[in-house]
């Protein structure tokens, strides 16, 4: 790496911005943490008793004002801010990390993509799930062939949250990116997609059962892989009681692993990503694999969120754009899963009619 650092803001200082940015980008010394964009006074406040190098602005456009002085801007505000956001960063001559949902509609990434192409910029967004343990652990008994050749994959991420604690998700439809598909959705579509590769939803179910709900809180997919592997996804913000969070099915085994991925209770617990215990899951949480009647417990991979943040660096110092260093996530992945979430909300919407 060179000496110079990567010059970065951060905007919006929320659950994004406070814990699955900041703290990475400070563990890194790639990295300056320059600039953090909130209006809430007292997330400035947390912002500067935490990073009291970094300049506390009130908005992602006082970001912008500085790009002069700038090289990446991390955009972890709501989703309908993001393409506007992304598009004014870009061509103000900034690297652009976008927090999942990429955008809205499928149509803004593409052109997004286009743009960043066009002006030489590097472009990511920050699917973070791909470095849970638990999705390292899949990877690595997938790669090793353990299972045989997989028929089935069910992914979900359940929780009970009777409560709408941000006051932009409680008013956003899901036209304004709100709801549980776009939220949690993005990931475990993104999952589906690395582990099996490319597919087509064949059916939906697509709920809001919460009263304060406006756009979704109760999802299942049914999705296709062109490999034959059929996924099955639940996303549920009314569980009492949660699904595994992985169940895979294959010719020669079997896993199934329940259980939350450490790594953000971690950080929210006031933990930093330099712990020995960072990413580190409990024992008693490990999965079990079913091989020919022979059962085992599999300990769960050690998360490494600050994958993302270390290859970002090596791309954005090998040249950036015009690296051959790929980028931590491709953003052509986020606008795919953007195409399942528009097939699945059709197929949904029909179910609906097909019902009246």
């Amino acid at each position: 790496m060179t000496s110079t650092p990567i010059r970065t803001a951060v905007a919006g200082f929320g659950l994004s911005g406070s814990v699955f940015h900041a703290p990475f980008i400070e563990a890194n010394p790639a990295y300056e943490l320059a600039v953090i964009a909130t209006s809430d006074a007292a997330r400035q406040s947390q912002a500067k008793e935490r990073y009291p190098e970094a300049r506390i602005v009130n908005t992602p456009e006082d970001i912008l004002a500085l790009a002069d002085q700038l090289d990446l801007i991390v955009l972890g505000t709501p989703p309908a801010t993001h393409y506007p956001l992304a598009k004014a960063a870009l061509e103000a001559g900034l690297d652009v990390v976008v927090d999942k949902p990429f955008v809205i509609h499928s149509a803004q990434g593409e052109e997004l993509i286009e743009l960043a192409d066009r002006l030489g910029r590097v472009l990511t967004v920050y699917q973070n799930r791909r470095w849970d343990g638990d999705a390292l652990t899949v990877r690595k008994l997938l790669d090793a062939g353990t299972l045989g050749t997989v028929t089935r994959f069910e992914v979900g991420m359940e929780r009970w949250a009777p409560e709408i604690a941000k006051a932009w998700k409680a008013s956003a439809t899901a036209e304004d990116g709100g709801g549980v598909l776009f939220d949690l959705g993005t990931h475990v579509l993104d999952l589906a997609l690395r582990f099996f590769g490319p597919a087509t939803v064949t059916y939906a179910e697509i709920a809001a059962r919460r009263p304060q709900e406006k756009a979704d809180d109760d999802v299942f997919l049914a999705l296709r892989h062109e490999s034959g592997v059929a996924t099955h996804v639940t996303i549920n913000l009314n569980s009492h009681l949660h699904g595994p969070r992985f169940r895979i099915l294959g010719t020669q085994g079997a896993f199934v692993k329940f259980g939350t991925d450490p790594q953000e209770p971690f950080v929210l617990g006031g933990g930093l990503p330099t712990d020995p215990e960072y990413g580190v899951e409990p024992p008693e949480n490990a999965g079990t694999l079913d091989v020919d009647g022979q059962r085992s417990r599999i300990a769960t991979e050690r998360g490494a969120y600050p994958e993302f943040y270390r290859l970002l660096a090596e791309k954005l110092d090998d040249g950036g754009a015009t690296s051959r260093r790929p980028v931590p996530v491709d953003p052509a992945d986020s606008v795919t899963i953007l195409k399942l979430i528009e097939q699945a909300r059709v197929l949904a919407s029909k179910e609906i009619s097909g019902r009246a």
